[in-house]
């Protein structure tokens, strides 16, 4: 069956998916109307009235889907984008504006500016897409800063192609009926009634076979998409483009994760305009290999059974077998000789700045600032604090409980929980050690170090196995607390890694060492204890 054999098909089930709709409530009216006029019995009137209740609410049930289906096409309001005008950013518009004449389609109404990996067009349609309307574009700045010029080229070609009419308008019909189809079935599930369900059930059997029979169409769209970007941006630099994204997109969720939101725990932020720029900072100390470290071993996402997109592998494949074109565009990512995308803004940032005020809650908008190596500092002295405290509690049980009998009290009791106490009144690394050197750390230290419910039954070898990588981080956030205290450690933003303290060089080569000696089945202080003695020296 040819294309447009199949398009049609797909626009004929479109229309059944809304006729649908009618027909049912064509035949709840005549069932209605014959129960009223032909068969309303005195005897029978209430078990008739439920009868008409529940029709009533079946039909508004299906027009509230039916509703939702015509409004799918419908564009809200962007609240959380920056919509840029072309006086506001002439270069960026320039680009869009090649790819929509190269596609043949037209520019879009709006172009906005948005906090996320992606890049789409949406269009405010109606007849079932046969008449479209105001066309809105969606670009991601994190994507503008990781793609290369050629690459957005061959993005803002392919978005435009899913629209194209250079092959069929029915293609692009298709495409914005998936989009309401999938709108009316998620309408449906929200809803909490059996009515909604009932009816939910039918729209959903429906769609369906709309989607799997339209899913060739849909692909046979993002394959057209795919070679119009190829002859617009050229066959490497669209093959390169499909490669880079995952990436990216990898890449932005480990700055979100680590970077941008590493201050929140501390009621802190980056400086204005940091929380999505600082993305450029990750990229620009990242080499290619290093960027996609953050994507290995990660499984794709589980494509929908009714995804229009066929696999990236196929798309770069069937993109790769085209002839050359003499565009050779060999840099997969952006570097000094093959600039970013984001070089096409004015004032970009600026641009981060509004975008940031956009998409950060009221609560978080309040959130005081702090330079990035501030921020750094204030994270890895509250890590650490994290990390000693609970075995700072379990050395402070286990004198108290060797203490018994002595005349001395402990301020720490068994049932102290890690909340009550200050950690002035706890252990400090000294006396941590010197508990270690007295044997107690595998007699009376482990055991009230805390474990999960799995593993409390845990004894001998076992036990410390489990417990040993606790109470080595215990120690290391002491040494770090103590070093911080010092001066002697410096906060590391470490855009190529991960960020916290930069130790000297001493404690960056012996530190492991010796802290594993210090939690060895029988503990040796002695190496740590050394390298507290030489920063001592050091600091007079």
């Amino acid at each position: 069956m040819t294309f447009r054999l199949l398009a049609v098909r797909a626009l004929v089930l479109l229309a059944g998916f809304y006729l649908m709709g009618v027909v049912l409530l064509s035949a709840m009216a005549v069932f209605d109307w014959l129960l009223v006029t032909r068969l309303f019995t005195a005897q029978a009137a209430w078990l008739e009235g439920m009868v008409l209740t529940v029709t009533v609410l079946l039909a508004v049930t299906i027009l509230r889907g039916m509703f939702a289906f015509l409004r799918a096409g419908r564009l809200g309001p962007v609240p959380h984008a920056v919509v840029v005008t072309p006086q506001d950013q002439p270069e960026l518009w320039d680009q869009v504006r090649a790819a929509a004449e190269v596609t043949g389609e037209r520019l879009p109404d709006e172009l906005c500016l948005v906090a996320e990996v992606n890049a789409g067009v949406a269009e405010q349609h109606r007849l079932l897409g046969l008449l479209s309307g105001r066309r809105r574009m969606f670009l991601g700045l994190p994507l503008l800063a990781g793609l290369t010029v050629p690459q957005l080229r061959a993005v803002l070609a392919h978005e435009f192609g899913h629209y194209s009419n250079l092959d069929t308008r029915l293609g692009g019909v298709t495409m914005r009926g998936r989009e309401a189809v999938l709108h009316t079935v998620e309408v449906f599930r929200e809803g909490s009634t059996r009515m909604h369900y009932v009816i939910g059930s039918l729209y959903v059997g429906y769609a369906r076979i709309f989607l799997r029979t339209s899913q060739s169409v849909a692909r046979h769209q993002e394959l057209a998409a795919d070679q119009m970007a190829a002859r617009h941006a050229g066959r490497d630099a669209t093959a390169a483009a499909l490669r880079v994204l995952p990436v990216l997109d990898a890449a932005h969720a480990h700055y979100l994760k680590t970077y941008a939101t590493m201050g929140v725990p501390l009621g802190a932020l980056p400086p204005a305009g940091e929380v999505h720029g600082g993305f450029q900072r990750l990229l620009a100390a990242r080499t290619g290999e290093r960027l996609a470290e953050l994507s290995a071993g990660q499984r794709p996402p589980r494509p929908h059974p009714y995804d229009s997109h066929p696999p990236t592998s196929e798309r770069i494949a069937l993109i790769e077998k085209l002839p050359a074109d003499g565009r050779a565009d060999g840099s997969a990512y952006a570097t000094a000789d093959a600039p970013a995308a984001l070089t096409l803004l004015h004032a970009p940032d600026r641009v981060f700045a509004e975008l940031e005020a956009r998409t950060l809650s009221q609560e978080a908008a309040h959130l005081r600032r702090m330079r990035w190596d501030d921020l750094v500092m204030a994270r890895a002295v509250a890590d650490a604090e994290g990390w000693s405290r609970p075995l700072r509690l379990a050395v402070a049980r286990a004198l108290r409980s060797s203490a018994q009998g002595a005349d001395g009290t402990a301020t720490v009791g068994r049932e102290a929980t890690a909340e009550g106490v200050a950690n002035d009144q706890l252990p400090g690394l000294e006396e941590i050690l010197d508990a270690f050197d007295r044997g107690l750390l595998w007699m009376a230290v482990a055991d009230r170090m805390p474990k999960p419910h799995q593993a409390a039954r845990l004894i001998g070898p076992s036990a410390r196995h489990f417990i040993r990588p606790k109470i080595f981080d215990g120690l290391a956030g002491m040494v770090h607390l103590r070093l911080a205290e010092a001066g002697h450690a410096a906060p590391d933003i470490a855009w190529s890694g991960q960020p916290g303290l930069a130790l000297p060089e001493a404690w960056e080569k012996g530190m492991d060492d010796a802290l594993d000696a210090a939690v060895a089945d029988t503990p040796d202080t002695a190496p740590l204890r050394a390298l507290l003695a030489d920063s001592c020296r050091v600091s007079a």
